[in-house]
Order: C-alpha cells, then sequence, then structure tokens
C-alpha cells in the first residue's frame, strides 16, 4: 500500500516562504511523476505543479508561476514544493499524487485523474 505524506504547511505571512515535501512508502518517487494540488475552502481542487517521471519536464498554474518551484531529492525519496512571495489567496490545502505516466506534457501532468496515489494533505495559510 503506497503512502504519501505531505509535511511542511503551516500559517505565514503574505510575501513569506514555505517548503513542502512529500514523502512516499512503498514507491520510489523518482520513477514516478509527482504533482501538487491544492484546494481551498469552498473551490474545486487545482493543479498548482508537477514534475514528469524523468524530471526532465515541469508543469506550472500560471498563479504560482515564477513563485513555486518543484524539484526531486531522489536520495530522500521526497518530491518537494518551495512556496515563496506566498499571497493570502495561496491559503488551501496541499496535496501531492504520483503517477505512472511517461508523459512530459503539462495538459497530461495537471490532471487529477491522471495520477492514483494521493496524500491526506497538508494545510497553508498566508496572512494578509
Amino acid at each position: 500500500q503506497v503512502q504519501l505524506v505531505e509535511s511542511g504547511g503551516g500559517l505565514v505571512q503574505a510575501g513569506g516562504s514555505l517548503r513542502l515535501s512529500c514523502a512516499a512508502s512503498e514507491r520510489t518517487l523518482n520513477r514516478y511523476a509527482v504533482g501538487w494540488f491544492r484546494r481551498a475552502p469552498g473551490k474545486e481542487r487545482e493543479s498548482v505543479a508537477a514534475i514528469s517521471t524523468s524530471s526532465d519536464s515541469t508543469y506550472y498554474a500560471d498563479s504560482v508561476k515564477g513563485r513555486f518551484s518543484i524539484s526531486r531529492d531522489n536520495a530522500k525519496n521526497t518530491v518537494y514544493l518551495q512556496m515563496n512571495s506566498l499571497k493570502p489567496e495561496d491559503t488551501a490545502v496541499y496535496y501531492c499524487a504520483t503517477s505512472s505516466t511517461s508523459s512530459r506534457l503539462g495538459l497530461i501532468l495537471r490532471r487529477a485523474a491522471t495520477y492514483d496515489y494521493w496524500g491526506q494533505g497538508t494545510q497553508v495559510t498566508v496572512s494578509s
């Protein structure tokens, strides 16, 4: 049973930074695409960022481009989401998910249906 665990969320002031981590058991993350999604109160889940299985392609939502960065640490079997210049509208529960897709296309990597295992989420709250 694959388990994904997100960590690193918390309360931060606008303009601040957080780094989210996604760690996996029973799955070597560098063999899978990993996506970060978020769900804000009263809103639908949306894709934030993703990294392809080969790590040579990344996807970012327009709302986070230039502020967020996704990366892997294969030695730690962890994928990170570095979030800088945070805004109140970034407040949400953030989820990581994995997929066996070999696609490098953003339109595939940003789809929730592409992913088969999901974490429980970590809360990010950005105060104004």
